[in-house]
């Protein structure tokens, strides 16, 4: 059971980026997406997946990698989007 709720939590918090990635990959605007927000995120997933690895906890270790590449990803639109639709 406690795995379980573990891996849906792990679920959650990692398509909880999706919407944010979609509406800025659509419209090309980021003005209003704070990077910081998104670095300290994408820090805090990079923890838990090194926490996970170490515990040998395969869900940690698959959501929250997963996490680390989608607020990645933002962090790449936040930065394409500012420069090329800002000016």
């Amino acid at each position: 059971m406690e795995e379980l709720i573990g891996t849906f939590a792990g679920i959650f918090t990692t398509v909880a980026a999706l919407p944010q990635i979609y509406k800025a990959w659509r419209s090309k605007k980021v003005d209003d997406v704070s990077p910081k927000m998104f670095y300290t995120i994408t820090i805090g997933v990079f923890l838990w997946t090194i926490y996970g690895i170490l515990k040998s906890d395969i869900p940690i270790i698959v959501t929250n990698g997963i996490s680390v590449i989608l607020n990645c990803t933002m962090l790449i639109l936040i930065y394409r989007y500012r420069t090329v639709y800002s000016k």
